[in-house]
Formats: structure tokens, sequence, C-alpha cells
């Protein structure tokens, strides 16, 4: 998908990955495929992932750093590889460097997947929706309902034209071999124009008991989730991919993750919190200062809670607060809905209260 940017992390955190194959998808776009780390097969590996995840790929470009989120577009369970697949972006360097200058053999800088725009099951119906580069989580998503699930699947995907449509191959095949599960309908904006929230609706009225994922241009993505409102399918049923460009990775030492838009942090609420915390099945106790983040504490801890870019961006360390309250220092990934189900970011939450009792998703 379109280039979304993740600040440096501790050097400890990159992997080194080789390039096996560059595939030309269409004329401005590329796939990535790398080869899995050796212990990629061990049982809790950082490498597992689950479909419409992503990696951080740190990029060397003109002297600097540019760390760069992309989303997975292989599906796991159905290809022995990590694919990402990015589009060319006017006066996107990373995307543009990748484009021109990746080949085979190349090694590049990877943290481990992450992300949260990712089924909580593969049974059931599902409405893909994606526009343009948004294809990518969408299309592994795809892939791996058809292979793990038995729901059917309508996949909406808009492009400025028909050369733009990427994986066009693989959608023919995959709808040529199921049938009675698979939908595909491509919208160009060079026959059509672009899709009205009206136009999206009538489209996916038909599938409005489904699991609705959205991944696009951010218009693309805004029609979509106002066509899915105007059907009423209920908000929990509805997920949106957004990601938000960060900095350039600073120059000289390399310092831990900072949102630079964060306001000076107030005076702590609490000095200290008892913190039970959920991940993975497991439940750890930790303490947590009133002036670090949970995810700060959670690391301090051994615990290896999941997280990218550490700025409030990515939503790659989201967690549910059940117990207790915090204070969310910067926020550009939860949206109202969110918030609102007591969903928090570790990165960036702070305690408010004295004890704490938090979960992410599994």
């Amino acid at each position: 998908m379109a280039d979304a940017a993740a600040t440096p992390a501790q050097p400890s955190r990159w992997h080194s990955l080789r390039v096996r194959a560059v595939v030309d998808e269409t004329h401005d776009a590329k796939s990535l495929v790398f080869d899995m780390p050796a212990q990629s097969a061990e049982p809790g590996t950082v490498w597992r992932y689950r479909p419409g995840q992503f990696l951080t790929l740190r990029l060397p470009v003109e002297g600097r750093h540019l760390p760069r989120c992309y989303s997975m577009s292989s599906a796991p369970g159905v290809d022995d590889a990590l694919r990402v697949t990015v589009k060319r972006v006017n006066g996107g360097r990373g995307s543009n460097w990748i484009c021109d200058r990746l080949k085979a053999g190349d090694q590049v800088e990877v943290l481990p997947p992450a992300g949260v725009f990712t089924p909580t099951t593969l049974e059931g119906d599902f409405l893909l929706l994606a526009g343009g580069s948004g294809i990518t989580p969408v299309f592994s998503i795809l892939r791996s309902a058809l292979a793990q699930g038995h729901g059917r699947i309508v996949l909406l995907y808009a492009n400025r034209d028909e050369r733009s449509v990427i994986f066009r191959q693989e959608l023919k095949a995959l709808a040529a071999a199921h049938p009675a599960r698979l939908l595909v309908i491509h919208w160009l904006d060079s026959v059509q124009g672009v899709p009205s929230v009206a136009e999206l609706a009538e489209l996916a009225r038909w599938q409005r008991g489904a699991q609705a994922f959205i991944c696009g241009p951010g218009p693309f993505m805004d029609t979509a989730v106002a066509a899915l409102q105007a059907i009423e399918i209920p908000p929990e049923r509805i997920h949106v991919e957004r990601f938000v460009s960060l900095p350039d990775e600073p120059t000289g030492a390399e310092a831990p993750m900072v949102a630079t838009a964060t306001a000076p942090a107030a005076a702590p609420a609490v000095d200290e919190a008892q913190v039970e915390l959920r991940l993975d099945g497991q439940v750890h106790h930790l303490r947590c200062s009133g002036s670090e983040t949970l995810l700060e504490a959670a690391l301090r801890a051994g615990i290896a809670a999941p997280h990218s870019c550490q700025a409030g961006l990515c939503a790659a360390c989201m967690c549910q607060v059940q117990e207790g309250s915090v204070h969310l220092r910067h926020n550009e990934a939860l949206d109202k809905k969110d918030l609102a189900k007591a969903w928090t970011l570790a990165c960036q939450a702070v305690p408010t209260s004295e004890r704490l009792r938090i979960k992410f998703p599994e």
C-alpha cells in the first residue's frame, strides 16, 4: 500500500532479510519477496503473522535511514515467504527508492510483523473494499479466508484505470477457482468515474452481514465507510487501515522513537501503577511508574509486547484497558469509536490509576 512511515527503533530490533525476488505487478507497483528467517518455523517466533499485518522496512536513502511500513500481500499458511507490495507515490522517497533500486539478493533491515488490521476469525462472510495499493492487506485477508474459512467473500476493488489493477491475474484465477465463494467487482475511475457513497452502498448492500475491511487512499476509505454506515453495517464490523507518515530517522546516534508532535509531559497522575497485562494467552504482572508508558514498562520487564513506530501512529501496540485508566500522550491511530471501547496505545499510554488491567488482541 502507500508509504506509511515508522520512526527509528533500537538497533537490536531490526533484522536483516534477504530479498528473494522483486516482482513487477503493474507499471508502478512491485512486490518484494523475502526469504523467511531460519528461526521462522520455531514456535513463538516473532515472524509469525496474521493476514492484514505489515512490515516496517529501514531504507538507506540519500545518506539517511527512512523507516517505512508496507502491508504484506503474502498469506500465512499459504505462502512460504514474506511479501510486501509497494506502489510508486509522487514524491515518495521510500517507495520510489524501492522500485528503482532494490533487486534480488539485496539485504533489507526489517522489523517483525505488526498491526491490528486483521480478522479475529477467518470463518464467516467478508466484504472487502480496496482502492489502488490498498489491495495489499486485503489480498492477504482474502487468500487466507479462502484457504482457511468457509464463508462468502465480496471484493470491491477500485482503480484509476485497467493497467493500475494490482494482482489482476491472481484475482481472476481465484474467482474462477472459487465461483461459489468469491465475487470480485472491479471499479475503474477511467470508465465509471470516482465511486460515490450511494454507488458503493448499492454494491455492498447484499453483503451487509459480513465483516468489512477497508484500505486505500483517504478519500476512498471515507467514501467506503460512509457507504457501509448508510446500509447500517454495525461499527464493530467495519475495519479501516490508516497509516500516517512520520519524520525521517534522525541522523547520528539513534534514539528511542518519540512522537515529534507530542506536547510536554504533564505531572504524573499517580506515582506508580500495578499492571496486569494479558498477552498471547499469558498474564503478566508488572509495575509502571506514572511517568513511563505501558510499553516502556513492559519492555523493561522483559515482556515482548507488540510495537513498531512508538509514536502513536501505527496502532501496532493497540491494547484494551479492562480496568483502571490511562492518559494518551499522542494519538493519530485510534478514532472515537476505538477510544469509546477503551482501546489505547501502549507506546503512548501512561497510567492515571494505581491499578490497571490491560489486554492485547489475540
